[in-house]
């Protein structure tokens, strides 16, 4: 129990206990622990990408950023430490946050062939070559909503094109947005950081205007532990894939959870700044499978 209490902050146990469920976060919140065990050790050295999430030490906006590379590039170095070869390029803009020591990042280690996922939330260490962090938290999460992808090649010759900057989506990016099928949020506490995964059928994410994408929070590990962060600090960024080109769109900005008479939750945010960098990653995956686990209603 006293992970638990360690766990949450106040802003996941408001949720917990509006929608009646604090009982199965403590239970829930037994399995995440401090200490990298031999499995999410192995299981981390077969990963080509990592998500990381982490709030900019200068500016303050939060961002979602991911870096590829040979699997092994990311390893368990210690009993709570994973270190990192090599880093985003010098125009992402978690790259400060990323050369920072001391910077709370979280993390997240995704394998569509597997619909298996790690996370790991800590403290960013300066290390040779790259970058390591200490964990504070460490777990896994179920498969749901994660899409199937069998395999995946490296597309040799492709180089990221430049950036484009912008304060809202184009009309193109909205599209983009809303065929994605797969996110990655990224929000903040008071001394951490989180990086979590979100997915379902295209057009699960609606984007209602040029400033502003909602979407539904869908059932959960009772957690809340990104929405608890955003009831409490509504900073937060988005990074959309494209899982065939390479292209990233990385979106800052801020959310906020509204609840529905039924008892659902829509998650509205407002974009602040937006990155598009065509062929940022040398990654071709196969075309997806959809979780059986995605609703219906939003095929």
């Amino acid at each position: 129990m006293g992970q638990a209490v360690d766990l949450y902050h106040a802003g996941s146990r408001t949720l917990q206990d509006r929608l009646g469920v604090r009982d199965l976060a403590d239970h829930v919140g037994r399995s995440v622990g401090e200490g990298i065990r031999s499995v999410a050790a192995a299981f981390l050295e077969l990963q080509p990408q990592l998500v990381l999430g982490a709030a900019d030490p200068v500016g303050g906006e939060v961002w979602a950023s991911v870096i590829t590379d040979t699997p092994g590039f990311v390893r368990a170095t210690g009993p709570r430490r994973i270190s990192v070869a090599g880093g985003p390029p010098p125009t992402d803009p978690l790259a400060t946050a990323l050369a920072t020591p001391g910077t709370p990042v979280g993390t997240i280690a995704l394998d569509p062939r597997t619909r298996r996922r790690m996370r790991l939330n800590g403290r960013l260490l300066a290390a040779p070559g790259g970058f390591a962090v200490e964990a504070d938290q460490v777990f896994a999460n179920c498969p749901k909503y994660l899409q199937r992808r069998e395999t995946y090649g490296t597309v040799s010759g492709r180089l990221p094109g430049p950036p484009r900057h912008g304060t809202g989506l184009t009309p193109e990016q909205a599209g983009f947005v809303a065929a994605s099928d797969t996110f990655f949020l990224a929000s903040v506490r008071e001394g951490g950081a989180d990086a979590s995964h979100r997915g379902g059928n295209p057009g699960f994410v609606r984007v209602v205007s040029p400033g502003e994408l909602a979407w539904r929070d869908y059932p959960g590990n009772a957690m809340f532990l990104s929405l608890g962060n955003l009831a409490a600090d509504p900073r937060a960024g988005l990074l959309f894939l494209d899982w065939t080109t390479g292209r990233t769109l990385q979106l800052t900005g801020e959310a906020r959870t509204e609840f529905g008479s039924d008892g659902e939750r829509t998650v509205r945010f407002t974009v602040a700044r937006a990155v598009d960098t065509p062929a940022a990653l040398p990654l071709r995956w196969s075309a997806p499978e959809y979780s059986p686990a995605n609703p219906d209603r939003d095929r």
